[in-house]
């Protein structure tokens, strides 16, 4: 087996890399959908502006009301692969910080077990459906008709991408990592901000 410069074998520097940049870009990866789920949420603002000032002017803004409910939808679940690993989600940890080390890690398995299992139950319920309205061109039935499975895919993607993030944050934690939902509430009360617990 070759040395790299550093001394170790190639073959481990190069599974570093690939690693390193697995994790780069996982982190990309959610905190893109995070800005995606900010963007809906800058999107809404914006029309509800427009619809209360086109109502004032007696335009027809009645179709708003279904564009921002299918964009409500979707930030909340394009934001939830970005809000789980920042400890964005309610977490119950009152067994958790009076357990040793050893059996946190345990509790910290089953839980992420248990809901990447809940998780990849949720989206294969939510592709399969979504995949329906494809199949039966169902169309919207408000004021705005377009296909259906469009608001319905962001469903599906923000899906897709928590059921990601679990399997990422296990493999973690399997691997002896801390999880970092734990690790970003750690550094907030290091920093002096206990809004999240509030």
């Amino acid at each position: 087996m070759t040395q790299s410069s550093a001394g170790h074998p190639a073959g481990v520097a190069l599974d570093g890399k690939r690693a390193g940049r697995a994790r780069v870009w996982l982190d990309r990866l959610y905190d893109g959908a995070g800005a995606l789920g900010a963007l809906c949420v800058f999107v809404i603002f914006v029309l509800m502006v427009l619809g209360g000032v086109g109502r004032q002017m007696n335009w027809h803004v009645s179709g708003l009301n279904d564009v921002v409910a299918w964009l409500c939808a979707a930030a909340g679940f394009f934001a939830m692969a970005h809000a789980f690993r920042h400890g964005d989600f309610v977490r119950v940890t009152l067994l958790l910080e009076v357990a040793s080390p050893r059996v946190r890690r345990a509790l910290d398995v089953g839980c992420l077990l248990i809901a990447a299992v809940s998780v990849s139950y949720l989206t294969y319920a939510a592709t399969s459906f979504t995949w329906e309205s494809y199949e039966f061109a169902e169309m919207a039935t408000g004021l705005v008709v377009i296909p259906i499975w469009i608001p319905q895919s962001t469903f599906v993607l923000g899906c897709w991408l928590l059921l990601i993030a679990m399997i990422d944050e296990l493999a973690g934690v399997l691997r002896g990592d801390k999880p970092s939902y734990q690790r970003a509430v750690e550094e907030r009360h290091a920093a002096g901000d206990f809004s999240s617990d509030v």
